[in-house]
């Protein structure tokens, strides 16, 4: 019995793809046609009536265009010398304006004297995560200015995250990585996203939650940034982990009283060692 495929048939990628807004995803396949000519035609659906226009290009493998959703016709015929199979790239470009959840599903449907054969590719848009980079020790300012920004107009922001023990940096979530940029804009001590963009899995560690005493050490010298001393400045005696609260005394106190805070309602200034 013959292992060779007789008629035509899809091999390698298809299926469902995540791609974020203004990105762009491939799928590398080839397409077998079981006799020398074959016609490839293509349909192009979408999940929404008012979704935003996607683009799909189908290339061959030295990079040509073989057709486009929108200058091309549904159909074209391809040639495949020798019954040999054609290796093929679909890409797919996501909108900017695409919202999370937005899906195109592309088929692509082969035919030739020796039978037909189709395959499926969908592209489904997901949020951007960005990193933004602040001037240091004022991140809590950024996110706080970025998030009032972000409750006005479009919902662009989906969240920020300002992981302690991370300084100068913050992660913002969205998706429109374009309207990313103009939310941050003017914003003080905001300076510019990192190019490119992360993923969950890459910041996952940031998301455990840390103890505030991290980081901090007895001797320590940290600036006390709310409550009745905010300002003061003042050297760490004593650390509780379990309750996560230091006990501090006043540089300028003329009588040293130890005072017991909360970890996270200091910054440390400078370090013992």
């Amino acid at each position: 019995m013959s292992d060779e495929v007789s008629g035509p048939n899809f091999t390698g990628e298809t299926g469902s793809k995540d791609v974020h807004a203004g990105g762009t995803v491939y799928w590398d396949f080839q397409a077998i046609s079981g006799a020398p000519k074959a016609e490839l035609s293509f349909s192009v659906t979408t999940d929404a009536e008012d979704a935003p226009e996607w683009n799909v290009t189908l290339y061959d493998s030295v990079g040509n265009e073989l057709w486009e959703n929108y200058r091309s016709k549904n159909s074209v015929t391809v040639d495949f010398p020798g019954k040999t199979a054609k290796i093929l790239k679909l890409e797919i470009i996501c909108p900017k304006g695409a919202r999370y959840g937005d899906a195109v599903n592309v088929e692509v449907h082969i035919a030739s004297d020796a039978g037909e054969a189709s395959a499926l590719f969908t592209a489904v848009a997901r949020q951007s995560i960005m990193i933004l980079k602040t001037q240091m020790d004022h991140e809590k300012e950024v996110v706080d200015a970025l998030m009032a920004r972000a409750d006005k107009g479009e919902r662009d922001v989906y969240a920020v995250l300002s992981p302690i023990g991370l300084r100068g940096y913050v992660f913002v979530e969205g998706m429109n990585t374009d309207q990313l940029r103009v939310k941050v804009r003017d914003i003080k001590k905001a300076y510019s996203f990192i190019d490119g963009e992360t993923s969950i899995e890459e910041i996952s560690h940031y998301l455990v939650p840390v103890s505030a005493v991290v980081g901090i050490e007895e001797g320590d010298l940290v600036e006390l940034v709310t409550g009745p001393f905010k300002g003061e400045k003042a050297r760490v005696q004593k650390i509780d982990e379990n309750k996560e609260e230091i006990t501090v005394e006043l540089v300028d106190a003329m009588v040293p009283i130890p005072v017991t805070v909360k970890a996270d309602s200091v910054r440390v200034v400078e370090k013992e060692n």
